[in-house]
């Protein structure tokens, strides 16, 4: 409660020890809503610039203003996206040069091509983004109904629906991703058992 007094009376200290004890969990959820490391630091700087300029809205009283900095971060991590859209719609505009860099390549080698975040990525792009917004804040940030609710500025009863939707749809896309696989696997163990045999009866 002391630290939301201080941070809207714009103390520098309290600012410091807000960063330093959210900066991480910041970054992390910016990384879970974007996939892009670079672009997750970008969020992380205008976050705190954001929370310095809208400070006097924090209620001064109140526990943790973590679920108030992860909103604040949301709402970043949507304007970027749009700025982002905007830029690739008039880089695409411009002439083509022999000489022009290939900027997909360049965003591709940013990111974590683990095989495992490349699943994770796919399915989350089947969510809608409200859908993603609440699974990152609830699930991956650990934020409770109250407190995601709070964060995004919306009723609790919609953070459990979106939850739940979330939540069906990536069950449903994991289990689709592995079915492939397995068949693909059963149809190299019949040609291995089937090999030798037709081999032995010539």
């Amino acid at each position: 409660m002391y630290l939301r007094k201080r941070i809207r009376a714009g103390d520098h200290d309290a600012f410091g020890e807000l960063f330093d004890a959210y900066a991480r969990s910041v970054y992390n959820h910016a990384f879970r809503l974007t996939g892009n490391w670079a672009q997750a630091e970008d969020v992380v700087s205008l976050t705190f610039l954001d929370a310095w300029r809208l400070r006097e809205r924090l209620d001064a009283e109140g526990g943790s203003v973590r679920p108030w900095l992860l909103g604040i971060a949301t709402n970043v991590t949507r304007n970027t996206r749009r700025a982002a859209r905007r830029h690739a719609a008039a880089v695409a505009r411009l002439p083509k040069d022999g000489t022009e860099r290939d900027f997909a390549d360049e965003v591709a080698g940013r990111l974590d091509d683990t095989a495992q975040l490349a699943l994770v990525r796919t399915a989350l792009e089947e969510l809608r983004r409200p859908e993603r917004e609440v699974l990152a804040l609830c699930v991956w940030s650990g934020l409770d109904y109250a407190a995601a609710a709070e964060a995004l500025g919306v009723p609790v009863g919609t953070v459990r629906s979106r939850l739940s939707r979330a939540r069906t749809k990536l069950a449903k896309h994991i289990e689709a991703s592995e079915l492939p696989a397995e068949r693909g696997q059963m149809r190299g163990d019949r040609g291995t058992a089937v090999g030798p045999t037709r081999k032995g009866n010539r």
